[in-house]
């Protein structure tokens, strides 16, 4: 019972959450995922079981693919859907965010969402500005080795991103709209890949679901 499991988490739910039903059917709670996928956010998750758990941290800085879908001209406080809408502006002309994506290719700082599971001084930052306290969130590096403009239908892009571990998808379509005027959030995001894992090869676990392949490491 010692390895990992692909798993294809379900937007909806939180990280935590979908690991419920594998320690169900797993019937250990010695169970933990290598990267947070946001509740609203779907796609691959690589789980860790047993044993496994102690090789936790070389998973979790496994670069990242994903599939987003942005939508221009306003910006919530969370910077998805789940939040209230702060800023509103014009959306971009197609040749402005073409041009835009250019700032944002190889190595940059970033500045993470308030609303995020990074701790400040002791507490989550998503629990701090909840609470009406959001903290200074403090810019970092992150890579982005490839970035590119799938489609784009006035106000709504699709973007498809493969970063360095530590990168936030919805910081970077804010950084994105600010750089070409705008504001923007996120309103789908999906991880297709976690290093050499796809997800076309994770599993969907549900209540019917009885069995789960655990793959030796």
């Amino acid at each position: 019972m010692d390895g990992y499991i692909l798993l294809h988490k379900r937007s909806g739910v939180t990280s935590f959450q979908a690991l419920h039903p594998v320690k169900r059917i797993l019937g250990t709670g010695k169970v933990g995922h290598t990267g947070t996928l946001d509740k609203f956010a779907d796609g691959l998750m690589v789980v860790l079981v047993g044993k496994a758990l102690k090789q936790q941290e070389a998973f979790t800085h496994l670069d990242k693919k994903y599939v987003a879908d942005v939508f221009f001209g306003k910006e919530t406080a969370t910077l998805d859907p789940e939040g209230a809408f702060v800023a509103e502006a014009d959306a971009p002309e197609r040749d402005a965010l073409i041009k835009a994506l250019e700032q944002f290719r190889g190595d940059i700082t970033q500045v993470p969402p308030a609303y995020s599971a990074i701790h400040v001084n002791g507490s989550r930052a998503s629990d701090l500005a909840r609470k009406g306290k959001p903290p200074e969130m403090k810019a970092r590096p992150v890579t982005i080795y490839a970035l590119e403009l799938l489609s784009y239908e006035k106000p709504r892009a699709r973007i498809a991103v493969h970063c360095s571990s530590g990168t936030y998808i919805r910081a970077l379509a804010r950084d994105i709209a600010l750089a070409c005027g705008s504001r923007a959030y996120l309103t789908a995001l999906t991880r297709t890949m976690v290093g050499d894992f796809r997800l076309e090869d994770a599993a969907v676990v549900d209540n019917s679901t009885t069995e789960l392949r655990v793959h030796p490491l």
